[in-house]
C-alpha cells in the first residue's frame, strides 16, 4: 500500500511561474547552465545549479555553491517570488507537447515505501551524483526537483483530477520550447481523502525518471532520522516530492545510439556480419524509424536500413527481451566491441526528442553507425521493475520534462 500525502507547497506566484520554471538540473553541462541563466532573474536553474553564480574556477561541489543555492532561494522567498500554501494540498501538473496532454498529481511519497520496495526502480544510481543532490537538498532544506513516478490506471483518481482541472489554474504558460504547462490545487477535504485512500489501495509505484533525485531524497530523510532519534514519522523529511502519472498518460520516446566506428570492419564486412542473424533491408537516404518491436533503423555511410532481429534472438526474459538488450547483446557488444555502454567513449546516446537527423549528423562526423530504436513501453518498464531487475543504461527517454521550481517541498526547520 502506497503512502502518498498532501503537503504545504512552496510555489511561485502565478505571474512569475513562467520565469521561475526550469528544465531539470541534469540536462545541462556547466557551460550550458551558465548560458541558460543569463538575463533570467528568477529562473530556478540559478538555485539548482548555483555554480552558475561563480566563475569557472569554483568547484561545482564546493560548500560555497550549496550555500549560495540556499541564499538565492531565501532571497527569492523574501522578495515574494514564492508563496506557501497554508493548507496541505495535492496539486495537478498538466503538460502539453505537440497537441498531446499528460496530467499528474503532485504529492509527497514515503521514503519507507522506497526502502521497502513499494516504490520500484529499474536503474542503478551513481554515488557521486547522489552526493551532489544529497548536499543540495540538505543545505537548501527543500526538495526542488520532483521525482517522476508512474502507477497503473485508477479511474477514481482520474475523476478527481478532471474535476480539479475545471478550477482556475495556479499557473498557465507556454515555455520557450513550445510545451504548455498548467497547474491546479486540490484543497477540498473530500478530494484529498479520496486520493489518499485510493493510493492506499495501490501496491506498486514505479520510478519512471529521476532515480538519482529519489535516492538522494531518501538518503537525506534517513540521515535526518539518525540525527533526530525521537522522530515520529510525520516529519517532512520522511517524504519526497513527486509527480505521479497513470500509465496511459505517459509517452516514452526511443533512446537512440551512435557508435563512432565499425570496430575495424569495412561497411560491407559489417553488413555481411549483421545479416547472419538480422534481416537487413536498404531504405535509401530518407531517415528511417522502426515500426515494430525487435526492428531497428540503421544509418551507415549515407544510407538508412531496416534491421530486424531473427526469431532466435528474441527472448521472453523481461530484460533480455528488451530491444535495447537485443541490440547490445547481439550487435553493439560482439560486433562493435561496446562491452560496457556505461563507460565506453565510442558510443553516444541520443534522446528521441532530438530527431533522426541528429543521428545522421553524429554518425557522419565520426564515420560511424547509428541506430534508431523502437521505444521501450511503460509495460516493459513495469515488468522489469516488478521482477526486481534493472534495465540496460539509456533504455527510456521521457518527454515532456517536468520543470523544476513550480512545486517545492520544504523540509522541517
Amino acid at each position: 500500500m502506497a503512502t502518498i500525502k498532501a503537503f504545504n507547497g512552496l510555489r511561485p506566484v502565478k505571474e512569475l511561474a513562467s520565469q521561475v520554471a526550469a528544465l531539470p538540473y541534469d540536462v545541462y553541462d556547466r557551460a550550458e547552465a551558465v548560458e541558460a541563466v543569463k538575463g533570467k532573474e528568477y529562473t530556478f536553474l540559478r538555485i539548482d545549479r548555483a555554480e552558475t553564480q561563480f566563475d569557472d574556477s569554483m568547484n561545482i561541489y564546493d560548500e560555497q555553491v550549496y550555500a549560495k543555492a540556499k541564499e538565492l532561494l531565501e532571497a527569492d522567498k523574501a522578495k515574494g517570488v514564492y508563496k506557501t500554501d497554508p493548507k496541505k494540498c495535492y496539486y495537478i501538473y498538466e503538460l502539453t507537447m505537440d497537441g498531446r496532454t499528460q496530467t499528474g498529481i503532485v504529492a509527497c511519497a514515503s521514503i519507507d515505501d522506497y526502502v521497502n520496495g513499494v516504490i520500484k526502480k529499474h536503474e542503478n544510481t551513481r554515488e557521486d551524483k547522489e552526493q551532489d543532490r544529497i548536499h543540495h537538498v540538505d543545505t537548501v532544506n527543500a526538495q526542488t526537483g520532483p521525482i517522476f513516478l508512474a502507477y497503473r490506471e485508477n479511474k477514481i483518481i482520474s475523476k478527481v483530477i478532471e474535476k480539479a482541472k475545471n478550477e482556475e489554474p495556479i499557473f498557465d504558460f507556454t515555455a520557450e520550447d513550445g510545451i504548455k504547462h498548467r497547474g491546479f490545487v486540490i484543497d477540498k477535504d473530500e478530494d484529498i481523502k479520496v486520493i489518499e485512500d485510493e493510493f492506499d489501495k495501490i501496491n506498486d509505484i514505479y520510478i519512471a525518471d529521476g532515480h538519482h533525485r529519489a535516492a538522494s531524497a531518501v538518503k537525506v530523510g534517513l540521515k535526518r532520522r539518525d540525527e533526530n532519534k525521537d522522530y515520529n514519522g510525520s516529519e517532512e523529511f520522511n517524504y519526497f516530492l513527486s509527480v505521479l502519472f497513470q500509465e496511459q498518460e505517459l509517452m516514452i520516446m526511443p533512446y537512440n545510439r551512435v557508435v563512432h566506428d565499425l570496430n575495424g570492419m569495412t561497411d560491407d564486412e559489417f553488413l555481411q556480419k549483421l545479416s547472419k542473424d538480422f534481416s537487413v533491408e536498404e531504405k535509401g537516404e530518407k531517415a528511417y524509424a522502426p515500426c515494430e518491436k525487435a526492428e531497428f533503423g540503421m544509418y551507415l555511410n549515407g544510407k538508412w536500413y531496416s534491421v530486424k532481429a531473427s526469431d532466435n534472438l528474441l527472448s521472453e526474459d523481461v530484460v533480455k527481451g528488451l530491444d535495447v538488450s537485443i541490440l547490445q547483446d547481439n550487435v553493439l557488444g560482439p560486433m562493435l566491441g561496446i562491452e560496457d555502454p556505461r563507460t565506453d567513449k565510442r558510443i553516444e546516446f541520443v534522446g528521441g526528442i532530438k530527431g533522426l537527423e541528429e543521428l545522421k549528423v553524429r554518425a557522419d562526423k565520426t564515420k560511424g553507425v547509428a541506430f534508431s530504436m523502437y521505444a521501450t513501453t511503460i509495460q516493459e518498464l513495469f515488468g522489469v521493475a516488478d521482477a526486481k531487475r534493472l534495465m540496460p543504461p539509456k533504455s527510456t527517454w521521457f518527454e515532456p520534462k517536468l520543470r523544476s521550481g513550480l512545486f517545492i517541498h520544504e523540509l522541517d526547520k
